[in-house]
C-alpha cells in the first residue's frame, strides 16, 4: 500500500492542476470576450478612438498571459488569437466597421474555443 501513495499523489497533483486550469482558463476568455463587448459597443457607437483604446486594454491583458497560454494551450490557437487581436487593431484604427465587427467575432470565438480545448471533459481527455 505504501508504494501506491506517490503515483496516487501525483495523480491528485495532476487532476488538481488540471481542474485549476480549466477554471482559470474559463475565467480568462470570459474576461476577454467581456472586453470585445465593450470594444464592439464603442465601435457600433462610432466612438473609433474608445474601442481602439479599449481593444488596447484587452490586448495588453491577453499579452500578460501570453507565457501560460503558450504552455497549457496549443501554440497554433493562441498565435491565430494573436493575428485576430492584430487585425482588429488595425480595422479600428482605419475605422473599418465590417471588417472589424466580423473579425471581433472571430476573436470572440477563437477566445472560446481556447477554452473550450483546456476543459477538463471526457472528450478532451479521451
Amino acid at each position: 500500500m505504501r508504494g501506491l501513495l506517490g503515483p496516487l499523489a501525483l495523480l491528485f497533483a495532476i487532476l488538481a492542476f488540471s481542474l485549476w486550469n480549466s477554471a482559470a482558463m474559463a475565467a480568462d476568455t470570459e474576461r476577454w470576450r467581456d472586453q470585445l463587448d465593450q470594444v464592439e459597443g464603442f465601435a457600433r457607437a462610432e466612438d473609433w478612438s474608445a474601442a481602439a483604446e479599449a481593444l488596447g486594454d484587452s490586448y495588453r491583458d491577453w499579452s500578460r498571459r501570453q507565457t501560460y497560454l503558450h504552455v497549457v494551450s496549443q501554440h497554433e490557437a493562441v498565435d491565430d488569437a494573436e493575428g485576430m487581436f492584430r487585425r482588429a487593431m488595425a480595422y479600428a484604427g482605419a475605422e473599418e466597421a465590417s471588417d472589424f465587427r466580423a473579425e471581433i467575432s472571430d476573436l470572440r470565438d477563437q477566445l472560446r474555443l481556447l477554452a473550450e480545448m483546456e476543459r477538463f471533459s471526457l472528450r478532451n481527455i479521451l
